[in-house]
């Protein structure tokens, strides 16, 4: 389907593809059977510049925006999401900087992220705070001209190979979500050590870890615009992201699919491909319906993050929801095309259903979603 993509944006999409087919595609399985992280091919990636893609140029970027990083993310996620969850966690950490970071914190940190030599890394998450952000209990106090930080982040993507944090902490307990921060803090910085690197059900080429601060001691400059808007930077980055998890689902989808027509083309059953039942026929018309549409509403919400539009949040929001619904929906259903041998581990099938299942779950799960779309709702209902 024809979208009216510009030169730039085809030249992006075609990059990553390629990048899919040649390096991601020959050790997908691997990656996934050995949890290893994709160094390799994270490095591929910032030589031919794909991590500068939403940076200015002045910071060292391509200048674009997030509809170009969606199309990357797209690709890169029809032959792994482990992979493309580790680009894209990148601009995750990213975001805090590029849209509340001082003009010195820009000009120090987002060139390392735009040339891909250092990867960053978002920290929110706590065990007793995952869609309740705002009952985080990480602290950060301020003593002198430093900010001294305690407290664990758990789930952490990029968790341990990232070298750029931004983390959310409370600088004042007694005042709700209004009393939380956003600081950056390296990699090395003494007193922030990590946890053991989780065993997950899918995306097992990423890195998911615990961030732990012990009197993790860092300059009063690491602070991300105020002190007391840490939750609101926290947000407003999930905004802009979360057309980038929607394009996830879009690639993963897309990647089953294609699967799904190539096995339903070779494999036979009552004297011919299956795919000449219409049963089959109709499973694959509706998920190439759905993932059009989740596309085309992935893109809406992209092409409305780089107007910074007032409905954003709940456009990105439609788009998180939709287009990782229609990712668990449709490799299930491929799972089901493939019948037994999509069971095994000897197909891809399988790797992409348990794939599937985190982009229900990370960076607001698709319930918190509906949570934001309905109380837009109720906002636009009061005021009409």
């Amino acid at each position: 389907m024809d979208y009216g993509l510009t030169e730039d944006q085809r030249h992006i999409q075609e990059l990553a593809r390629k990048i899919g087919k040649e390096r991601i595609l020959p050790v997908r399985a691997q990656l996934d059977e050995a949890e290893e992280f994709p160094w390799p091919i994270i490095h591929t990636l910032a030589e031919v510049g794909l991590f500068g893609i939403y940076i200015p140029e002045e910071y060292g970027g391509l200048g674009l925006g997030n509809l170009e990083n969606c199309l990357a993310v797209e690709e890169l996620s029809r032959y792994c999401i482990g992979v493309s969850v580790s680009f894209a966690a990148s601009g995750l950490g990213c975001y805090p900087i590029l849209l509340y970071g001082s003009e010195e914190q820009k000009r120090k940190y987002l060139p390392q992220i735009a040339s891909g030599k250092k990867l960053a890394a978002f920290g929110i998450t706590e065990s007793s705070a995952g869609s309740d952000a705002s009952a985080i209990r990480t602290t950060a106090v301020r003593d002198g001209d430093s900010y001294v930080l305690n407290g664990i982040k758990q789930w952490i993507t990029n968790g341990g190979e990232a070298e750029i944090y931004s983390v959310i902490a409370k600088t004042d307990k007694t005042k709700g979500s209004r009393g939380a921060s956003a600081f950056i803090v390296e990699k090395g910085t003494p007193g922030f050590t990590f946890g053991k690197k989780e065993k997950k059900l899918g995306i097992r080429a990423s890195a998911t870890r615990e961030l732990v601060f012990e009197d993790c001691r860092i300059p009063k400059e690491n602070l991300i615009a105020k002190e007391g808007m840490g939750f609101i930077v926290a947000m407003k980055t999930f905004d802009q992201t979360r057309p980038g998890i929607a394009a996830q689902g879009v690639g993963l989808a897309q990647g089953a699919l294609d699967a799904a027509v190539e096995y339903a083309r070779e494999r036979e059953t009552f004297g011919k491909p299956i795919i000449a039942h219409q049963a089959v026929q109709h499973m694959l018309a509706d998920m190439a319906t759905q993932i059009e549409a989740a596309r085309a509403l992935t893109y809406l919400s992209a092409k409305t993050a780089d107007l910074r539009s007032k409905d954003l949040s709940k456009v990105s929001a439609m788009s998180k929801l939709f287009a990782t619904d229609v990712a668990m929906k449709v490799t299930t259903e491929v799972v089901q095309i493939f019948g037994g041998y999509g069971y095994m581990r000897d197909y891809p099938v399988e790797k992409m259903m348990r794939d599937a299942k985190i982009l229900q779950i990370y960076e607001g799960t698709n319930q918190i979603q509906r949570n934001v779309i309905g109380q837009y709702l109720i906002k636009e209902s009061a005021s009409s």
